[in-house]
């Protein structure tokens, strides 16, 4: 069970609105037991893409190319200047934009009554500090980011019920529907490169060598193993005075063998799209060793001078472009881009018995260097005791703990007992998937535990230590709340809290939706008892 409760959380909401839970939700955050640390020692996790992207971009540069970003907004007459009447089909793959428009939204008597019905005392300033918040909205002078803010401070009141205000006396917002507009989002890398090179066609030396890595929208009916509505194209342009379209496949070929590609295939295309020179464009292909197959990752070409002539560029253009997700699926030989791209969402939780290993650890530890302290010499006094028979007592620390004076004994009550029951010196190990307490030795005629103990991924971690950390975690906080003595006995261990274990929930859903196990059981036995003085 995680800190919040989802359930109980909207089952407030429904009962007593969301505005009033909202307002106490502070409330429903768990409390930080300490204040946190950076934990400098481990390394991130980087996405395999972006790590592509990354090689790529690099590429790019020891090829003397420039960095440039590239617009993402694009009206569609731009798609008409470089596709000519090939345009009405591309735009069928692009994403217009919408917005919703901004209301024209009076202040009548009647929303005066509203507004004063919902608990606001309207006086005549505050009528027309509001009328002024209003039009200021719908000239764009207010950023809709900043609209309740602004109602609140006309009205002198609250947020929230400047929020109630606008919902309430206001219904033209939640009336409001979008209106398409003639802007794109980028479907292909070339529609911005026009732009860019009108740009700095007359403020920059010949040749002019740009690159781009990022993103492009495809109106895609769905998503699917092969295709997505975003992906990313590495493109690059070269202007110069003349160029040969083969200078593609040099480009293509620098660019990728520092990825470890080393097999090329290079194929004119027999229908030109209309951005480019008749007979001017390619598709590259490069080897897939792990299917034996040629998969198909560039396009480049000249781009045509009609399309030139119409942004008034001078120069002849070779452009380049990779498709990074195409690419990064054959290098990680990966067969559903989804899952390559999106793995919170594709991909299935597979965990090794070493990953489960580290998800295991204490509940409670003690937190000051003494009551760490402590934990030792209730280990090592409990250790070197072990087989005594109760009635016994030891004492295990003697010393100062926050000003305060404080003994630590481990003891047993029990007649004829050992101070340590048979499972206290168990150690946690993980095998196949299942988490399991074996002894150091003996019990070899049962199978689990030979095996385990052979071939098992260890935790380091026995049912004594997790003990020994939970009592001096435990001393550590009664000495800090004023008590006199401390006492704890664990008997029989039927779980990992019973003896101070706690397994991450991400390594427990997986163990029960992979059917696997979790045996912490055993005889422990043990007591540990502390006497605090001034």
């Amino acid at each position: 069970m995680g800190p919040l409760s989802p359930k109980d959380i909207l089952e407030k909401v429904k009962e007593e609105g969301f505005e009033n839970v909202w307002r106490k939700s502070t409330e429903l955050l768990p409390k930080p037991r300490h204040v946190a640390e950076t934990d400098t020692c481990r390394n991130g996790v980087s996405h395999p893409l972006y790590d592509l992207i990354q090689k790529l971009r690099l590429s790019f540069l020891n090829l003397g190319f420039k960095e440039v970003f590239n617009p993402v907004i694009i009206d569609e007459v731009e798609i008409y200047k470089q596709y000519g009447p090939e345009a009405p089909i591309i735009l069928d793959r692009c994403y217009y934009l919408a917005a919703l428009p901004r209301p024209d939204i009076g202040l009548s008597r009647s929303k005066q009554r509203e507004i004063e019905e919902i608990g606001v005392k309207l006086t005549d300033d505050k009528v027309s500090r509001l009328q002024k918040v209003l039009r200021d909205y719908k000239k764009g002078d207010v950023d809709s980011d900043d609209l309740v803010e602004k109602v609140a401070k006309a009205l002198n009141v609250p947020d929230t019920l400047a929020m109630r205000v606008i919902s309430k006396a206001f219904p033209e917002f939640s009336a409001l529907r979008p209106e398409p507009s003639r802007l794109t989002l980028r479907s292909h890398m070339t529609s911005a490169w026009f732009l860019t090179l009108q740009a700095l066609q007359h403020k920059a030396q010949l040749p002019l060598k740009l690159f781009s890595v990022d993103i492009r929208f495809r109106r895609e009916q769905k998503e699917d193993p092969t295709h997505l509505r975003v992906h990313h194209s590495a493109s690059c342009v070269v202007m110069k005075e003349t160029l040969d379209v083969k200078e593609g496949e040099e480009i293509t070929r620098a660019l990728l063998k520092p990825l470890g590609f080393d097999r090329f295939r290079f194929v004119k295309k027999k229908v030109t799209s209309k951005y480019y020179a008749p007979g001017m464009e390619y598709e590259g292909f490069i080897f897939n060793p792990s299917s034996k197959k040629w998969i198909e990752v560039v396009d480049f070409g000249i781009y045509s001078p009609i399309a030139l002539a119409r942004y008034g560029l001078e120069h002849p253009v070779l452009n380049v472009g990779v498709g990074v997700e195409r690419l990064a699926m054959v290098i990680h030989k990966e067969k559903d881009v989804r899952r390559l791209v999106y793995p919170q969402f594709y991909e299935q939780l597979e965990l090794s018995d070493t990953e489960i290993a580290r998800m295991i650890g204490f509940d409670a530890e003690p937190r000051t260097e003494e009551g760490k302290r402590m934990a030792k010499a209730i280990l090592s006094t409990a250790l070197s005791n072990a087989d005594a028979t109760g009635p016994c007592e030891f004492l295990a620390y003697e010393g100062n703990l926050l000003s305060k004076k404080v003994k630590i004994y481990v003891y047993e009550k029990e007649k004829n007992v050992q101070l340590l029951g048979a499972a206290a010196k168990n150690s946690l190990y993980v095998y196949n998937g299942n988490i399991v307490g074996v002894p150091a030795e003996g019990m070899d005629e049962v199978r689990i535990v030979a095996e385990t103990r052979k071939k098992g991924t260890s935790t380091g971690i026995r049912y004594i230590d997790g003990i020994a950390a939970l009592a001096a975690a435990e001393i550590e906080e009664a000495v800090k709340s004023g008590r006199k003595d401390y006492d704890l006995r664990i008997r029989l261990a039927r779980r990992p809290s019973d003896i101070n274990i706690n397994i991450n929930d991400v390594a427990r859903r997986f163990i029960m939706n992979k059917k696997k196990r979790i045996k912490t059981t055993g005889p422990v036995f043990i007591g540990v008892r502390a006497e605090i003085s001034d």
